[in-house]
């Protein structure tokens, strides 16, 4: 197959943030809530990827074929430590600064109302591949061969956050910057898919369905 242009991926780079702006903006309508929605745009976004890109998906063919359970594990343990993180800036961040708490529990509000089960799985099942396989599995492997590892990096972490900034809550837009920069740094010096998927996904369940950080 030919290979993906750099024109395509800053396209569907564009596009994608074009899909999550309303999203975050808006935290969903009637009848198609924020988890729907993130789970369909993710979804979408994957299957055009896995379609079109085939060094994508030999790149992730190899990548479980190589010591998947260690990959894991090491994912496991990239997930406690960025949850760790998260909990010392959650108490920090909410003695420090006065807006901090409202905006925290924006966030959690977008579970009212929504099963939890539902929940874990569209973020395990979905969303937290899905962020995986597109930002950094497609959109920071394509920019880290052109440009450089650095700059990949550095440009797949500022859309993958710029993307945050429509939901006009300082503390989602951090955290986004905080996850993509951690989780594009494992993927420059590991370059495992995997093992960014398993910490995401871990991640993201410990802190929206096992351990959430609301008060």
């Amino acid at each position: 197959m030919k290979r993906v242009s750099m024109l395509f991926t800053w396209s569907l780079a564009l596009v994608a943030m074009g899909m999550f702006v309303p999203l975050f903006a808006t935290g969903g309508v009637p009848g198609f809530d924020f988890w729907w929605w993130m789970s369909v745009n993710g979804a979408v976004l994957s299957v055009i990827v896995v379609l079109i890109d085939a060094e994508w998906r030999k790149s992730f063919q190899e990548d479980i074929r190589g010591k998947p359970g260690k990959k894991a594990a090491l994912g496991l343990l990239a997930a406690v430590f960025l949850y760790g993180v998260f909990f010392v800036g959650n108490l920090a961040s909410r003695y420090i600064f006065s807006f901090a708490s409202s905006e925290i529990e924006a966030v959690y509000n977008l579970k009212n109302g929504v099963s939890l089960l539902r929940v874990g799985l569209l973020i395990g099942l979905v969303i937290g591949p899905a962020e995986e396989w597109f930002w950094r599995g497609f959109v920071q492997r394509r920019m880290s061969e052109h440009y450089g590892k650095w700059m990949g990096f550095v440009l797949a972490t500022a859309l993958y956050t710029g993307m945050h900034f429509s939901s006009a809550n300082p503390m989602l837009v951090l955290a986004a910057a905080v996850c993509g920069a951690f989780w594009g740094f494992l993927y420059l010096f590991r370059g495992s898919l995997l093992l960014c998927t398993v910490s995401h996904v871990a991640w993201d369940l410990a802190v929206f369905v096992f351990f959430p950080l609301s008060r």
